[in-house]
């Protein structure tokens, strides 16, 4: 079963995305449908995906999961929920038994966007991440380099919850720096608990100017640091067209692990998806 485990659906007539903040949004600032995405799915044989929150929104969580409980494609939602409220344990459970409900595997928060680069270090915090590993969902890191030291810290301490690290933790790509990214990246690899996906690396990259040879550096660096049974594809669409089209995307990752052995290869294209988010295969 090949899956992808990272895009977004969302729809600009039930709420704004507050992320698309500048003119650099434009190109897709418009509603994306699973009707949308459909045909790249067709076209690249992929059997599942899993959909990811894109706000801060309960409401939104509610909708994913109404939509993958009428999808045949949709085989999981990451959703969103406030890790700081003492309730958290009472949210989760009534998503849990919401329309949809069974298909909800993770949450995840924008760490990226909190001003304390280590936010994921407050005691409110790491209490709600561990009410999302009692209610058997995994955690979905999105973070870049600043927050990434706070992320190695807390996968440690955490070693309870399977954590989902994101766009591998958004490489400096555009500007060619190494470290401290990779150093980073190894460090966090270095914790059984975390998984890497394969995703959202074109749009680190010059939108424009990037090529495979820019990019791929930075890809095997997180496939020798996880290993394959620990790396998952992403398309990261629709926000990948701001770069780059869905079936360069995956070309890309395809290029990654070619020199991989066919179970490995299957891995990273479906396999960790599957195991890390209990997917099981469409009817």
């Amino acid at each position: 079963m090949r899956v992808d485990a990272h895009h977004h659906l969302w729809d600009l007539s039930r709420r704004e995305q507050p992320w698309m903040d500048g003119p650099w949004a434009d190109p897709i600032r418009r509603s994306y449908h699973l009707h949308h995405l459909a045909p790249e799915l067709d076209a690249h044989d992929i059997q599942a995906t899993v959909v990811v929150q894109a706000c801060s929104s309960s409401a939104e969580t509610e909708e994913l999961l109404a939509l993958a409980g009428e999808s045949d494609r949709i085989a999981a939602v990451v959703g969103w929920a406030d890790l700081t409220d003492p309730r958290l344990g009472d949210r989760l459970a009534r998503l849990s038994a919401a329309t949809g409900g069974d298909r909800l595997a993770g949450i995840r928060h924008q760490v990226q966007d909190e001003p304390d680069p280590r936010w994921l270090c407050r005691a409110d915090v790491r209490h709600g991440l561990a009410g999302v590993a009692e209610a058997g969902l995994v955690y979905d890191l999105l973070v870049t380099p600043r927050e990434l030291p706070a992320a190695v810290n807390t996968v440690r301490e955490l070693p309870e919850l399977v954590f989902v690290l994101d766009h591998a933790a958004k490489p400096p790509v555009a500007r060619g720096e190494w470290q401290p990214w990779a150093g980073l990246i190894t460090e966090l690899a270095a914790a059984p608990n975390v998984v890497c996906k394969l995703s959202g690396l074109v749009t680190e990259a010059d939108w424009r100017s990037w090529t495979p040879e820019r990019i791929l550096p930075y890809a095997r660096h997180v496939l020798d640091a996880f290993g394959p049974g620990r790396v998952m594809y992403g398309s990261d669409w629709p926000v990948c067209t701001l770069a780059a089209g869905y079936g360069q995307v995956l070309a890309l990752a395809e290029r990654c692990v070619a020199d991989l052995d066919p179970t490995e290869r299957a891995a990273v294209l479906g396999g960790t998806a599957a195991r890390v988010y209990g997917l099981n295969r469409p009817d």
